[in-house]
């Protein structure tokens, strides 16, 4: 868009949009780190074996990103795929897909070098899985994400 002068002049309405989106994509990643770290302290059989404070917010917050990669790209295919058992369980089956992504970020981390480590899918991914779940939606109410 050009002025009377001649100059071009911006419109600031999509960089207002991306930093909306952008404060939401950090207020998720720090609100799943958040529930990761609160599930290695409740949760048994899943670990954080770090000796720093660095290394163990680094390790978190890594681990949400993974965690976020790996529900995203899964998850629709996942449901799609799956439909008819997600009908036939009545969504119960939803409990089974999660813990095995929560397995499936543990590896992942695992393979990167990072320090996190879930020990099986019963009870400590399945567990895992539904107590960070909890939280995020708990936290993301109340800090009002969007």
């Amino acid at each position: 868009m050009v002025d009377g002068h001649g100059f071009r002049r911006w419109s600031t309405r999509g960089t207002i949009a991306a930093m909306s989106f952008l404060k939401g994509l950090l207020i998720r990643l720090v609100t799943t780190a958040f529930a990761f770290w609160l599930a290695t302290l409740f949760i048994p059989g899943i670990s954080l074996d770090s000796d720093s404070a660095v290394t163990t917010v680094t390790t978190l917050i890594l681990v949400a990103a993974i965690f976020g990669v790996v529900n995203a790209v899964l998850q629709p295919i996942i449901k799609t795929v799956g439909c008819g058992f997600y009908l036939l369980t009545l969504g119960l089956i939803a409990l089974v897909v999660n813990g095995l992504l929560f397995l499936l970020t543990s590896w992942i981390a695992g393979e990167a070098g990072l320090p996190f480590h879930v020990d099986g899918f019963w009870p400590s991914a399945v567990l895992g899985a539904l107590f960070v779940g909890i939280v995020t939606w708990v936290l993301g109410a109340i800090l009002d994400r969007d």
